[in-house]
């Protein structure tokens, strides 16, 4: 798919078929997350995939955004490995780390035919005790992944944008 069609065409999927997706394809998507620039490739993503059973019904007691799919990624923050700036205390680049492999995943996944959508809808401190992650690290968010179902469809708010000079000003 072109680069353009994958960004018009991707949104967020809430409803999935339950059939599994491949190994291939989840590598392909986990992939995608490991080439996203990070602050100086410090690379403080933690990303843990949930596809077992237990595993997926536990993050749904946790969020009731996990949408029935099949696979669920925990995007986590490592705060001890992210780019700290020098020039002001408290400036650090992890969330937006975080933030920018979970975009190369999403639409990693939307050009091989994976659905997914970024849920922010659960208490980090939950899934974190719940999974056993470490103290140094915070889950940032959620990302499902499975194939649409027939009948998934974006919401209406996928076709509403802003107007540009909204949100872009030229100085």
């Amino acid at each position: 798919m072109e680069f353009n069609q994958v960004i018009r065409e991707r949104y967020s999927v809430r409803k999935y078929k339950p059939d599994m997706i491949t190994d291939e394809e989840l590598n392909a998507i986990l992939k995608a997350g490991m080439v996203a620039p990070t602050g100086c490739n410090y690379q403080p993503q933690r990303i843990y995939v949930l596809k077992s059973a237990e595993a997926v019904a536990k993050i749904r007691t946790l969020s009731r955004c996990a949408f029935d799919a099949p696979v669920v990624l925990i995007v986590a923050l490592n705060e001890d490995e992210d780019w700290k700036s020098p020039l002001e205390a408290g400036c650090h680049a992890g969330i937006q780390d975080v933030s920018i492999v979970a975009d190369h995943m999403m639409l990693a996944a939307w050009d091989i035919g994976i659905g997914s959508c970024w849920v922010n809808y659960f208490k980090p401190s939950e899934v974190k005790a719940a999974f056993g992650l470490p103290d140094n690290e915070t889950p940032v968010l959620l990302l499902t992944l499975g194939y649409p179902a027939d009948d998934a469809k974006p919401m209406k708010l996928h076709e509403e944008s802003k107007a540009m000079d909204e949100v872009v000003k030229t100085l």
